[in-house]
């Protein structure tokens, strides 16, 4: 019911003409108002979403090889050789179909258009950006610079777009067609986004907000994990992903994302663990065998609890099953050491294999606060094996019975107050160790092993190991001092941290990587680690000259900076450790809650949005691997910032139809051979190839050998603007009696249809059975077609075992009356062949219901003179019958029919 108006109000309103136009004047302000904020609003979302991006959904990266075509963007782009000369091609197509005025004035304003799909912010011109919203034919282009495009090459725009919206539009109104293909923002469209220097200042460098924060994405790759405490790649080339859970489960993650259902591990039974949050024991280490390809050995490093009193760490060699690749042998197991822990905490836990091929296990110092354990504490005393960097070589057994060797370069062997394994101490509870895979070209760093060591109650800090090194602890912690006595010993000698941190800034630090990956350029050389407690990733940058290493703080990029599908800026507080993969690849384990038993652990892998790889450059060839039992599909959990978790699949932009024969008056400007005599050239002209730059020779080369041909051919091309007056001026000094063409071959006076590069439409066969159904009411069913029938030769051919050849069928007879047609040139017509003859005697017997026997023709008489012949062996002529004598009669004696018309009658009236 609609609401009736108050009469009082609607009286007043009338009455009061001042009070009607104040309510007029801020219903009028509060709609601008309103309109205001709705422009702000969206002019900030489009800003929001200006970013590098390339038509892919990918950040843009540095072209590896020289572009010869699109100069511009031969340092910073989303071009490589490849779609470089693509677009060099499309261009040149486009050329061989307009005349030489067009050409001159249209050339280069068509080349900085196409060029745009190479422009870093490629994605933002052509509304790319939106994975759900079309993308344009022609870039986003200021109003100014597409207006003064229409008015000298409006007739090019039906070559460029397949839009016939935009095709019409430019033929019609040039003011609204400059409109659709504008951007809102003026700072972002053609040519105005390359005089933007906040756009251009700092293109491909990582993102920093004013804080100086190295702004980062992440990608999902894991989850429904218990407290993943680590995650290794086997270094067999098949890029498998063991990931180990605090409760004993090392599960397997395979190269598309999915997780084998059955676990590489399980030794739950014999860890030690609790459910309590913050239990710092379990399953802690795993490290693969540098030729684990070849013997299949694996060593892991755990709690245990003996007779329920006593707490150890164990270390332990194990190999892979000889049945399954994915699988570990339970029964393989052969402890090589066990250290007996004083309390349930610093437990270290670190395994890995250093360049040398030793292994490098990292202890704790036993727990508790402060080292209390003996005069100096477990860290300070080489005799004992906590709080220490032990090294030991497992190829091999000792002469007193320990299942390992001590390599002959340990730095304390030989001494009698110090452990032969030890090769570095002083060490509180190191968490998460690294070794530096070294630059990827120079191979600078290549061996030092990073290390997170968590501190006590002030400094948490990062530590590069070295042979026989003492770090301090407990007489320092971080660069401070801990305990006085201890730390102003003139014999403390100890190595300095490369980087601490207070605990206003984290409490547990967890030791990371240095990245030497491929798909992320900016990121190589930075050691990039986090805190546990607060959840604070960081990065530390060296300078090579000093060797001294600077802060760098990494924090998520905002929605801008990770407007790309699939990724995220937010992750888990808890950081519990740091991962590489087989490529070099960084990720990290963390959790929302940190206990064992709950199944909240995700794995990340770090993205720069900044900038990638060139395309093609990290791709991988993986070794196939045999699964045996089933795979659980990989589900993303997180929410990504476009809301999409896969990229998705954009069609390229469409190709134009182009004729086989362009009518336009302008030729290629290498012409193909042909056997027409050359035409003699008048004088006052030129040749296209003297204006014009060279066109790449279309050829039936190999792909790699076509790109440097067509390099090499547009090396020697001329730039459209070194023209020089003397050639201008023959173009325009043409013969008067010649007529200039159009750009379709007709003359300008005659208008023609500008041909439309359509694609045929596909008929599609209307469904009669569905039609039927839907009239009538009820299901009609569709009448199944019956099966082909069987190739009898070929089953023939499978029974004998031998070949058996399928008769060939006989050619169909000519077209007689064809021919006949074709040889005289006149319509012959083919005879009709008569009807068959109707059964009488099958028709008499339908309608009586009897049978009627059909009669039996009489044989034909014998030929007697023939058989005459043939006894005789002589020739016998057949007497020839006389013919009948004509009847005459009375009236007509001649025996004429016509009487007036015989001979004889002529005569009589001839003798009257």
């Amino acid at each position: 019911m609609p609401r009736v108006p108050d009469s009082r109000n609607h009286h007043h309103r009338v009455n009061c003409p001042e009070v009607s136009f104040l309510t007029k004047r801020t219903a009028w302000l509060q709609g601008l108002f309103t309109r205001l904020i709705i422009i702000i609003y969206f002019s900030y979302l489009r800003h929001t979403l200006a970013h590098p991006q390339c038509l892919d959904y990918q950040p843009p990266f540095k072209p590896p090889y020289h572009l010869e075509f699109c100069r511009h963007y031969e340092k910073f782009g989303c071009c490589d050789q490849k779609t470089d000369n693509n677009i060099a091609t499309r261009y040149w197509d486009i050329m061989d179909l307009i005349g030489e005025e067009e050409y001159a004035v249209c050339g280069d304003l068509v080349k900085d258009i196409m060029c745009q799909e190479c422009s870093p912010y490629a994605a933002h011109l052509f509304d790319a950006e939106d994975p759900y919203t079309p993308v344009r034919h022609l870039p986003g282009l200021c109003f100014t610079y597409c207006s003064d495009f229409h008015s000298k090459c409006h007739s090019v725009v039906k070559y460029l777009t397949n839009s016939r919206t935009l095709q019409e539009t430019c033929e019609k109104d040039r003011s609204h067609f400059c409109n659709l293909i504008n951007l809102p923002d003026q700072d972002y469209c053609y040519p105005n986004v390359l005089r933007n220097n906040n756009l251009y200042s700092n293109l491909g460098k990582v993102v920093e907000d004013p804080r100086g924060c190295l702004q980062l994405c992440l990608t999902e790759v894991a989850n429904g994990l218990r407290n993943p405490v680590l995650m290794l790649h086997s270094g067999d080339d098949t890029h498998r992903m063991f990931v180990a859970e605090q409760i004993g489960f090392v599960w397997v993650y395979l190269r598309d994302g999915s997780r084998l259902e059955q676990p590489f591990l399980d030794i739950s039974g014999e860890v030690l663990t609790t459910p309590w949050l913050g239990d710092e024991r379990g399953f802690l280490g795993l490290a693969f065998h540098p030729k684990y390809r070849n013997n299949g050995r694996f060593f892991i490093y755990y709690s245990i609890l003996i007779n329920g009193k006593l707490e150890k760490v164990r270390i332990s060699e194990m190999k892979v099953s000889a049945h399954d690749m994915n699988m570990a042998d339970p029964h393989s197991e052969r402890v090589l050491l066990e250290i007996e822990e004083p309390a349930a905490n610093h437990n270290g836990g670190q395994l890995l294999f250093g360049l040398d091929g030793y292994l490098y296990i990292f202890t704790g110092d036993g727990g508790k606060a402060g080292d209390p354990f003996g005069k100096f504490g477990n860290s300070q005393n080489r005799s004992a094996l906590l709080g220490k960097a032990l090294r030991i070589d497992v190829d091999g057994s000792s002469l007193d019975g320990k299942p390992y060797k001590i390599p002959p370069d340990n730095p304390f062997l030989g001494e009698p107050d110090a452990k032969p394994e030890v090769y570095a101490y002083g060490v509180r509870n190191m968490w998460r160790c690294s070794v530096d895979r070294g630059d990827p070209l120079t191979r600078y760093g290549r061996g030092r092993i990073f290390c997170g060591d968590v501190g006590q109650n002030r400094y948490e800090e990062v530590d590069i190991i070295v042979k026989g090194g003492n770090y301090g602890w407990r007489a320092k912690e971080g660069f401070e001092c801990f305990d006085m006595k201890l730390c102003q010993n003139s014999s403390l000698d100890d190595i300095l941290p490369i980087f601490a941190y207070g605990h206003h800034v984290g409490k547990s630090v967890t030791g990371g990587y240095v990245y030497r990956g491929c798909e992320s350029p900016n990121l190589n050389g930075l050691y990039i680690f986090g805190d546990f407690m607060s959840g604070r990733l960081m990065a530390l940058e060296e300078e090579k000259k000093t060797g001294s290493w600077k802060e760098k703080n990494v924090c998520m990029g905002d929605t801008t900076t990770c407007s790309f599908p699939g990724l995220i800026n937010h992750h888990h507080k808890f950081i519990i450790s740091f991962a590489e993969d087989e490529a070099g690849e960084l990720y990290f384990l963390a959790t929302s809650y940190p206990s064992a038993m709950s199944p909240f652990g995700t794995l990340y892998k770090f993205v720069d949005p900044s900038r990638r790889a060139p395309p093609g450059k990290c791709k991988n060839k993986p070794l196939p691997v045999k699964v045996r039992g089933k795979k659980v599909p990989f589900t993303p959990r997180e929410l990504t910032v476009l809301g999409i978790s896969e990229t998705p699949t954009r069609s390229p932009l469409e190709k134009i139809i182009l004729p086989t024969k362009p009518p336009g008056t302008r030729q290629p400007t290498m012409a193909k051979p042909s056997t027409s005599a050359p035409k003699k050239e008048e004088p006052g002209q030129t040749t296209t190839a003297k204006l014009g730059q060279d066109k790449p020779k279309k050829t039936t080369q190999p792909k790699e050998k076509q790109i440097n041909a067509s390099t090499k051919t547009l090396k020697k091309a001329p730039h459209p603007h070194k023209k020089t007056m003397l050639q201008t001026k023959k173009v325009t000094e043409k013969p008067s009696h010649n007529p200039k063409l159009s750009i379709k071959g007709a003359p300008e006076r005659q208008k023609t249809k500008p041909l439309k590069p359509t694609k045929p439409k596909e008929v599609t066969k209307p469904n009669v059975w569905l039609q039927k159904a839907k009239k009538t009411g009820k299901e009609v069913k569709k009448p199944v077609k019956s099966k082909p029938k069987p190739n009898v030769w070929l089953q023939k051919a499978k029974k004998t075992g031998k070949e058996v050849k399928k008769p060939m069928k006989s050619k169909p007879k000519p077209n007689v009356w064809l021919q006949k047609a074709k040889k005289t040139g006149k319509e012959v017509k083919k005879p009709v062949k008569s009807k068959p003859k109707p059964n009488v005697w099958l028709q008499k017997a339908k309608k009586t219901g009897k049978e009627v026997k059909k009669p039996v023709k009489s044989k034909p008489k014998p030929n007697v003179w023939l058989q005459k012949a043939k006894k005789t062996g002589k020739e016998v002529k057949k007497p020839v019958k006389s013919k009948p004598k004509a009847s005459v009669s009375k009236k007509n004696p001649d025996g004429d029919k016509n009487t007036k018309n015989s001979p004889l009658a002529k005569k009589r009236k001839l003798f009257k």
